[in-house]
């Protein structure tokens, strides 16, 4: 495919600062921005419902370790088992292994997927500790998530990942870092369409506060985000080489369980008084 001399050129530093010699990436400051946003909605969730702050206090700990875990594990299990179980502490430790000895890298490969699973265990050991009703947690969870999530695709977006596929269309956008070819911009379609499904969680919260606990805002984000994520996947590059020649690939895959069980909840919170 020929250059299109109108297609936009995205080739951002990678890296606007250094901390203590270490780079700081802007996908780890979008990761730190939605999580922060994150903290202060569900912060906000709590009082308004008149939840105690000492059961407020532990949440977000365990929801950063959770995605943070599950997300990991879910990349290196899900999408490249075999280089990772052979080295298992690039698995666990932000560090790689080179002709020069470890080198620090940050997590390169983390799985919204894994991260979702992740975050059900996580949230579930915070209710068996707090003694929360696991319906409150997981709906005042799901009001917040897609904003988080439009955050990190942001932040794919600066890193020129999770590329989409070639296009002669008017939103090509060129990654000057990968080729220069116009593409695309897969990140961006998601991170808008998972703060367009924020905006509308939050308005129907503020419209059925009383659903909050039936399940069905949680069962509103999963249908949402996952929906989107399958179809959104026929738009992207293959992640890794053993998708190619599948007719759904790994992320589409693992989306359907989750699109089945967000309709499930939905429909069931709708109906519950």
């Amino acid at each position: 495919m020929t250059t299109l001399p109108c297609a936009f050129v995205w080739d951002p530093s990678m890296s606007p600062f250094s901390l203590f010699g270490f780079e700081i990436r802007y996908y780890s400051i979008c990761w730190i921005v939605g999580l922060a946003l994150g903290y202060f909605i569900m912060q906000y969730l709590y009082k308004k419902q008149k939840i105690a702050d000492e059961l407020f206090e532990p949440l977000f700990m365990y929801c950063f370790f959770g995605i943070l875990i599950g997300a990991r594990l879910g990349h290196c299990l899900f999408y490249e088992p075999q280089y990772y179980l052979s080295h298992f502490w690039e698995m666990i430790l932000p560090i790689k292994m080179t002709p020069d000895g470890w080198k620090f890298v940050g997590y390169l490969g983390l799985a919204s997927h894994g991260g979702t699973i992740g975050l059900f265990t996580a949230l579930w050991l915070y209710c068996r500790k707090t003694k929360m009703k696991f319906a409150i947690v997981l709906d005042n969870i799901a009001i917040t998530t897609p904003i988080v999530a439009a955050m990190i695709r942001l932040g794919n977006f600066m890193n020129s990942e999770i590329l989409g596929r070639a296009t002669d269309g008017p939103t090509g956008i060129i990654f000057a870092q990968v080729d220069n070819v116009p593409r695309h911009p897969a990140q961006l379609y998601e991170a808008i369409a998972y703060l367009l499904f924020f905006v509308g969680g939050w308005l129907l919260q503020r419209k059925f506060p009383q659903k909050v606990g039936t399940l069905f805002y949680f069962g509103y984000c999963l249908a949402t985000i996952f929906t989107f994520r399958f179809f959104v996947e026929f738009l992207k590059e293959v992640q890794v080489d053993f998708e190619n020649g599948m007719l759904l690939d790994m992320g589409q895959i693992l989306s359907i369980p989750f699109m089945i069980i967000g309709a499930a909840c939905m429909l069931y919170g709708w109906k519950k008084k």
